[in-house]
């Protein structure tokens, strides 16, 4: 157990690296969008709302952060719909079907578990 969780750690910290020289688009589900913690008015540094984003791309899974100097319409990100992603880095852009588009930045990355065979 102790491998297979040590494997999936080392997998998931090559990930980022092994993306950074190349743009990766394609489409894929929305799978969540959660706040990322309160919002602090009085810091300069928090002016809005942070959201975390997550989806499967490329055989992992993405969880990327929004910037605190941007404002997001949550709306427009429905979870379970489809959406387009071009991640460049670290760097995601995702776009809705109706060109609704947000910034964020990956936070996270952990490989897709395969279910075992019966």
């Amino acid at each position: 157990m102790r491998k297979l969780t040590a494997v999936a750690l080392l997998a998931g910290a090559t990930a980022i690296p092994a993306l950074a020289a190349q743009k990766v688009t394609g489409d894929t589900i929305l799978k969540d969008l959660q706040p990322a913690g309160v919002a602090d008015k009085h810091a300069k540094h928090s002016k809005h709302q942070v959201f975390d984003l997550t989806f499967d791309a490329t055989g992992n899974e993405y969880i990327c952060r929004t910037n605190a100097d941007k404002s997001v319409n949550v709306t427009n990100f429905v979870v379970g719909s489809s959406v387009n992603y071009e991640m460049d880095g670290k760097k995601v852009k995702i776009r809705t079907p109706n060109d609704k588009q947000v910034g964020c930045t990956i936070v996270r990355v952990a490989v897709i578990p395969v279910s075992p065979r019966s």
